[in-house]
């Protein structure tokens, strides 16, 4: 993908279109922070909560609730993956349904549960749950402020593809 994008910064003759192109160059050459296997995600990131994927109404009758990292993560073995965002191509039709398909070989190995999570709302998770039919196998959690990512450092701002962080 990054030789397409340099291919076109060359082909481009406008000084904004090259400052488009090199930022979508930078976007996709990225080396993304990693969180090492084993690693205590509730000590990464203190006082950190998400929000369960749930229905506007759910959200309400729950005043709007959030979940601890430790009362997601007490004594269970989780597997836990992250994703740019809900409804996204790659995320929709690879990453959650792999997931998906595994959840009995996950299950196999002691694993109580397998969450994603990404930086939406809560609502969306849910929608974008159900649509995948995933919501019975995965447990979704929105992290609409991004304050989960931003503690492991793994938030990338891609405003200049217009993104958003």
């Amino acid at each position: 993908m990054a030789w397409v994008v340099a291919k076109r910064a060359a082909a481009a003759s406008s000084s904004s279109a090259m400052k488009s192109v090199s930022a979508a160059a930078a976007i996709w050459m990225r080396s993304y922070a990693k969180v090492a296997l084993g690693t205590d995600i509730v000590s990464a990131a203190p006082n950190v909560s998400l929000q369960k994927a749930r229905t506007w109404d759910e959200g309400v009758s729950s005043k709007f609730s959030t979940t601890p990292l430790n009362h997601i993560f007490k004594d269970k073995k989780v597997v836990i993956f992250g994703l740019p965002g809900a409804y996204t191509g790659v995320c929709s039709n690879k990453h959650v349904p792999g997931y998906k398909e595994n959840i009995d070989k996950f299950k196999a190995k002691g694993i109580d549960s397998v969450i994603c999570v990404a930086v939406n709302d809560p609502y969306t998770m849910n929608a974008w749950a159900e649509k995948l039919q995933a919501n019975n196998a995965i447990e979704f959690y929105g992290d609409f402020d991004g304050s989960f990512h931003k503690s492991l450092d793994l938030v990338t701002d891609l405003s200049s593809a217009l993104l958003g962080t």
